[in-house]
């Protein structure tokens, strides 16, 4: 396992190997200047089950990583309400459904997920985790 850490000292990802020996990103702090402009409004908060409406703006990008959960099943169910004009296309090694981009149930706490680029527009999210022992 790796930690690569930034010049102020703090960690950037923590890096291991995964399913098939592939390198994954377990944790990525966005160091970028343009994570501030994510707006994030949590709609519902509980144990089980948290709700996210979420904007990406423009430039914008999704590093491929892995949840850590502490304990149980991570599941997430993505919404996508209004798609980039360009790029932000959502990428993971594996989905237990994905219908034309826009409805996404998959585990992030088991395969690498990410985000292309958002080259134009910006991409609103609506977000569902749900965790399960």
């Amino acid at each position: 396992m790796w930690i690569r850490v930034s010049m102020s000292g703090w960690p950037l990802s923590i890096t291991g190997r995964g399913a098939h020996n592939r390198r994954i990103t377990y944790l990525r702090v966005n160091t970028h200047p343009m994570s501030s402009n994510v707006k994030t409004r949590i709609l519902f908060h509980s144990r089980r089950l948290n709700i996210y409406l979420v904007r990406y703006p423009e430039g914008h990008k999704i590093v491929p990583h892995v949840d850590m959960v502490s304990e149980g099943r991570l599941y997430k169910f993505n919404c996508v309400l209004i798609k980039p004009k360009a790029g932000g296309q959502f990428i993971c090694e594996k989905n237990v459904f994905n219908l034309s981009g826009r409805f996404i149930l998959f585990r992030p706490d088991l395969y690498q997920h990410g985000v292309s680029k958002i080259e134009s527009g910006s991409r609103w999210l609506l977000s569902f985790a749900l965790s399960r022992n």
